[in-house]
C-alpha cells in the first residue's frame, strides 16, 4: 500500500509540474502584439458581463488588463501572467504579475483580471513602484458568465477597482492577495 501511495504521490506532483511548466511557459512566449490582443479581447468580455464597467473604464485615469494568469500549486504554489496597461485607449505599458505561496494547496487555475485605477493618484503610485501589491485601498470583485451584478462609476467607492473574471482549473476562488506586479518590456 505504501508502494501504492508513493508512486500517486510522485505521479501527482509529476503532472502539476508538466501544467504549471506549459501555463507559465505559454505566458512568458507572448509578444507583446499578442498580449494587447488578448487584453482587448478580455476587456470586451467584461463589457459583456456588465455594460456599467464601460462607464467605469472610460472615467478609470488608468487600467491594467492581465487576460491570462496561470497559477498552480503543489504545497508550493506560484502563479504568473502579462498584460498590458491602457490610459485612455492606449497600451502604453506591458506589466507582469507573479505570487508565490505555499500551504494546503493542490490544483491549477487561470483567470483574468482587470484594475480600473479611477484616480491618478491611484495610478501614479502603481506605475512609480515596481513590486507593486494590491492593498486595502481596492475594491476586488469576482465577476463570470451567468453571475448577476451590478455596478457602476458612482458605486466605487475605493481608488482602485479589480474584477476577476474567467476562472478555469481545479482550484478553489481567486486571489489578488500577494501578487506583485512589475513594468515588462516587450515589443509590439
Amino acid at each position: 500500500m505504501r508502494l501504492i501511495n508513493f508512486f500517486n504521490s510522485k505521479f501527482s506532483l509529476i503532472l502539476l509540474l508538466f501544467i504549471t511548466t506549459n501555463c507559465v511557459s505559454n505566458t512568458v512566449n507572448n509578444t507583446g502584439a499578442k498580449i494587447e490582443n488578448l487584453s482587448n479581447l478580455t476587456l470586451e468580455e467584461v463589457f459583456k458581463l456588465d455594460p456599467d464597467t464601460r462607464s467605469i473604464y472610460e472615467r478609470a485615469a488608468g487600467v491594467l488588463i492581465m487576460p491570462k494568469v496561470s497559477k498552480a500549486s503543489f504545497l508550493l504554489g506560484g502563479s504568473y501572467g502579462e498584460g498590458v496597461l491602457k490610459i485612455g485607449n492606449a497600451t502604453v505599458d506591458f506589466y507582469s504579475i507573479a505570487s508565490a505561496s505555499y500551504g494546503l494547496q493542490i490544483g491549477a487555475q487561470q483567470s483574468s483580471h482587470i484594475l480600473f485605477f479611477m484616480t491618478k493618484e491611484a495610478l501614479r503610485d502603481f506605475r512609480t513602484i515596481d513590486g507593486w501589491e494590491v492593498g486595502a485601498d481596492a475594491e476586488v470583485t469576482i465577476r463570470d458568465k451567468g453571475y448577476s451584478y451590478t455596478v457602476s462609476s458612482n458605486t466605487i467607492t475605493k481608488p482602485i477597482y479589480a474584477v476577476i473574471l474567467n476562472q478555469k482549473g481545479l482550484m478553489a476562488g481567486a486571489s489578488l492577495e500577494g501578487a506583485k506586479y512589475s513594468r515588462l518590456i516587450r515589443g509590439l
